[in-house]
C-alpha cells in the first residue's frame, strides 16, 4: 500500500498510558493513529477527517465506548472498529458485536495479539479498497439496507433526495420488506440524523391508549394518569417520528395526526395549550391505504399529507437477484455473533433459495438463516431446509392459466401451515410474520 493510501487508525481509551502504547503500535504497523481520550473527541475526529479503523476502549467515563460503537453503526457503517476491554463479558462482546464491532480484544493482550487483529480487519478494507469504485447503480447497500438490484437502487435514490428536508414519506410494502430500515436511512442520511430517531408500531399499541402515546397526556387527563407524560411527538422533536403500521390508527388519531402534520403543533390529552413540534413524520403501510380510503377506515387528507413522497419496497420476490447478498450477511452476522465458521451455502440451495415465494420477505430470509447457523456447522444440504421449501410448487392451475400473486400466497400460506401440522405459530415463524399478520391473511382467505 503507497504511503499517500497509509489507513488511519482512531484510537479512544480515557487511560493515556494505553492510548500511548496502541499509538507507537501503529507506528510500528506503519499506519496514521490519532488519539481521543474520550468519546466526544473521538467523534470530532471522525466528523473531519478520513479515519480507516477505530480502536476503543468500552468502558470509559461519562460516554462510554459500547455509544460509540452505536454511534459509528449508524453514522459511519463503512468503518471497522476493534473493541478493547479489561472487563470482559459475553453480553458485553454479544452487543457490540450486534452494533457492528468486527474484532473484540481483552486486555491484556500482546503486541502480536493486537497486530493480527489490526491486520485482519485492515486487510478486509484493503480488499474492499482495492476493487474499482462501484457505479451509483451498482451499490450494494445502503446505511444499513443491502440489495444490488434495480428496485434497490431506485430507493436508494429517493432517499438520498430525501437528505436536507422535512417532507413527509410514506413507505409501502409487504410485511417483511424492510420498511423501518429504510426510516432509519432516511433519518440517518439527513442533515437532523444527530436529532432523535424514535418508531412506533401502531398496531402493537391498542386504540385507547395509541393517542396517549402519541401526543402525551396531563395529570387527571383519564383514569390512571397519575402525571404528566410527555408523547412520543415531544420525543421526537427537531427529529424523525417513525410511524410503522399506520393503518391501524383509530379515526381520532388519524384527525389529531392530520392537525399535527399541518400546524406542526399537538395538543396533550387533557390539556388546552397546543405545543410546538418540529418533526420530520415518516409512515408505513402493509395495508391498501387507497381501499381503505374506500372504505371510510382511512382520512383521505391524512393519505395525501403522509404521502408527499412515496418509498415502495419491493417484495424479496422481485429482488431475486439480492438474494446470495443478504444469505451471505445473515451467514456472516450470525455466525459472528454466535463465535462459529460461516455456513458453506452451495448454489443449489442459494438456487432453492432464489425459486421460493418469500411471503415473509427478507425477515423470513434472516429467521431461516439464523436457524441454520444455530443448527448446522460447515456445508448445507437440501435435507436442512424446511418441507414446504423442497415441495414442488402447485400444480393445480392449468398448463396456460396465469396466476396472481394473491393466489399464489394462499397456497403458500396453506401448505406451510399442511407442513406444520395447522400450528399458526412455528406457520407464522416459518413465514417471517407475526400470529396477528397471520390471522389476518387467514381471515381474508375465509
Amino acid at each position: 500500500m503507497s504511503p499517500a493510501k497509509t489507513p488511519s487508525v482512531l484510537l479512544v481509551d480515557d487511560a493515556r498510558d494505553m492510548l500511548e502504547l496502541l499509538r507507537r503500535s501503529m507506528n510500528t504497523m506503519g499506519l496514521t493513529p490519532f488519539t481521543a481520550n474520550n468519546v466526544f473527541d473521538a467523534i470530532e475526529l471522525l466528523e473531519h477527517g478520513p479515519v480507516h479503523l477505530v480502536i476503543t476502549d468500552l468502558n470509559m467515563p461519562e460516554v462510554s465506548g459500547i455509544q460509540l460503537v452505536r454511534y459509528l453503526g449508524e453514522h459511519f457503517p463503512e468503518v471497522p472498529v476493534l473493541v478493547i476491554t479489561g472487563y470482559p463479558k459475553l453480553e458485553d462482546a454479544v452487543h457490540v458485536m450486534k452494533l457492528g464491532a468486527v474484532e473484540y480484544l481483552v486486555k491484556p493482550f500482546t503486541q502480536e495479539e493486537l497486530r493480527e487483529a489490526v491486520e485482519r480487519v485492515l486487510n478486509a478494507l484493503g480488499t474492499r479498497a482495492e476493487q474499482p469504485p462501484a457505479a451509483e447503480e451498482d451499490r450494494a447497500s445502503f446505511h444499513g439496507i443491502l440489495g444490488r438490484s434495480e428496485p434497490m437502487q431506485e430507493v436508494y435514490r429517493i432517499i438520498e433526495r430525501t437528505q436536507n428536508n422535512r417532507a413527509t414519506v410514506l413507505v409501502t410494502g409487504e410485511s417483511g420488506t424492510g420498511k423501518e430500515m429504510v426510516a432509519r436511512a432516511i433519518h440517518y442520511n439527513s442533515a437532523f440524523a444527530a436529532a432523535p430517531f424514535v418508531a412506533v408500531n401502531c398496531g402493537a399499541i391498542p386504540d385507547q391508549l395509541l393517542e396517549s402515546e402519541l401526543f402525551g397526556h396531563v395529570k387527571g387527563a383519564f383514569t390512571g394518569a397519575i402525571t404528566n407524560r410527555v408523547g412520543f411527538f415531544q420525543a421526537a422533536d427537531g427529529g424523525t417520528l417513525f410511524l410503522d403500521e399506520i393503518g391501524n390508527a383509530s379515526a381520532a388519531v388519524q384527525a389529531k395526526l392530520l392537525r399535527a402534520i399541518q400546524d406542526k403543533e399537538v395538543t396533550m390529552l387533557g390539556a388546552t395549550k397546543p405545543q410546538r413540534v418540529e418533526v420530520r413524520l415518516i409512515s408505513a403501510a402493509n395495508n391498501d391505504l387507497p381501499a381503505m380510503i374506500r372504505q371510510g377506515t382511512f382520512r383521505e387528507d391524512l393519505y395525501y399529507r403522509l404521502n408527499l413522497i412515496n418509498i415502495h419496497l419491493p417484495p424479496l420476490r422481485e429482488r431475486v437477484l439480492d438474494i446470495p447478498l443478504l444469505v451471505d450477511h445473515f451467514n456472516h452476522k450470525f455466525s459472528k455473533e454466535l463465535g462459529k465458521k460461516p455456513l458453506r451455502i452451495p448454489a443449489r440451495i442459494l438456487e432453492t433459495f432464489s425459486g421460493y415465494p418469500w411471503p415473509g420477505n427478507v425477515r423470513e430470509l434472516e429467521h431461516l438463516v439464523h436457524r441454520l447457523v444455530i443448527l448446522k456447522d460447515g456445508t448445507v444440504n437440501m435435507d436442512d431446509l424446511p418441507a414446504h421449501m423442497k415441495m414442488p410448487a402447485p400444480q393445480n392451475a392449468a398448463p396456460n392459466t396465469m396466476v396472481s400473486l394473491a393466489e399464489i400466497e394462499r397456497q403458500h400460506i396453506l401448505r406451510v401451515l399442511e407442513a406444520e401440522g395447522q400450528n399458526k405459530t412455528r406457520a407464522a415463524a416459518i413465514l417471517g410474520i407475526d400470529r396477528k399478520t397471520l390471522r389476518e391473511k387467514l381471515k381474508g382467505l375465509g
